[in-house]
């Protein structure tokens, strides 16, 4: 299944084909050895209140959410081979393309909702 990732507070849309991580395997792997991601997709980790992105191939945004969606943190164009910091009031972690945070003028403390997506291949 893929996930529509919307910004409520800037009615803006992140994603229409983000996946969601959320077995030990799938959070493991993320987007570990992908080539690209491309707009509109992402990937949803719950639970996760820090990342790495050894063995990846892109740079990546990423947006650090509470339990209630709200953007506690948010990192732009994460290169590979870096670890972030631990963000204890992170619930979940979204990734993005690199620059789609910025377009969209995404912010600390923005809410994000997902629901499910009707993308083609879903």
């Amino acid at each position: 299944m893929h996930w529509r990732v919307t910004n409520e507070t800037r009615q803006r849309l992140l994603a229409d084909r983000a996946e969601r991580a959320e077995s030990f395997v799938q959070r493991f792997q993320g987007l570990m050895g992908r080539a690209s991601l491309p707009m509109g997709g992402g990937m949803h980790i719950e639970p996760c209140n820090s990342i790495h992105t050894f063995f990846m191939r892109i740079p990546i945004d990423v947006a650090f959410l509470d339990a209630e969606g709200r953007i506690v943190k948010q990192l732009s164009a994460m290169p590979p081979w870096r670890t972030s910091s631990i963000y204890f009031k992170a619930r979940s972690v979204l990734e993005l393309p690199a620059g789609v945070l910025g377009a969209s003028g995404t912010q600390e403390g923005d809410r994000l909702v997902f629901s499910p997506s009707e993308a083609p291949g879903a």
